[in-house]
């Protein structure tokens, strides 16, 4: 994910920092290109591969996650598919490109929330993959999902369908972002690019809220 200077509205408390509007890219990367798209039984499946088939080690996994999810608005479920990923790639490249900074991120994180129509449609695209996996256990890639999510994104059944099931449409291109992430040195997410006026700011793995709004702040420093 690249989060370039200027574009979406900060919202930072420090109101002596001068105003600076950011736009979040997203960049596509595999964490399990191998997975089918057909899809495997998701709790099984991190069960054996992350965990070793240690049912106590997976119990406290769930125990911990599901904590951190109440805290902020998820309602986390381990049940359901993992697939390959490459499919959702694809879709949500394509709508980044043609419709503009707010659909994939609708896309990919919050379908539970109403259509919202916009010029910039990417964000909404970006939420609703999101709470279909990690909350409603649905297949990431799976048709239905790529479609329920382009609805809640505010694109239209036609525009969706044509994407959704031309499965070559943007494939070439996709394939190629996720190789160029990977020789970058990506190689687990979330991989956050901050690039401001003078120098880019790079945050690998899960931060703290305040790491975030650190880097944020002072990117918006840099840019004065």
């Amino acid at each position: 994910m690249r989060i370039r200077s200027p574009l979406v509205q900060s919202t930072l408390p420090d109101h002596r920092a001068p105003q600076v509007d950011f736009t979040v890219r997203y960049n596509s990367y595999q964490l399990h290109p191998a997975l089918p798209a057909s899809g495997v039984d998701k709790y099984q499946w991190y069960l054996a591969n992350m965990y070793n088939d240690n049912t106590d080690q997976m119990r406290k996994y769930t125990l911990v996650m599901s904590a951190h999810g109440v805290a902020e608005g998820i309602d986390f479920h381990f049940g359901g598919t993992i697939a390959n990923t490459l499919n959702a790639h694809r879709v949500v490249q394509h709508f980044q490109e043609t419709k503009g900074a707010a659909c994939a991120d609708q896309l990919i994180n919050c379908s539970s929330l109403p259509p919202f129509r916009c010029t910039e449609q990417r964000a909404h695209m970006i939420a609703a993959l999101y709470a279909s996996y990690f909350e409603k256990e649905q297949s990431p890639s799976s048709r239905s999902t790529l479609l329920a999510a382009c609805s809640a994104a505010g694109i239209s059944e036609q525009e969706a369908t044509a994407v959704v099931d031309d499965e070559s449409e943007g494939l070439s291109e996709v394939k190629m972002l996720i190789r160029e992430q990977a020789g970058n040195g990506v190689d687990a997410v979330p991989y956050i690019v901050l690039e401001g006026k003078r120098r880019d700011l790079t945050l690998q793995g899960c931060k703290e809220v305040a790491e975030y709004t650190k880097a944020l702040q002072q990117i918006i420093k840099e840019s004065s």
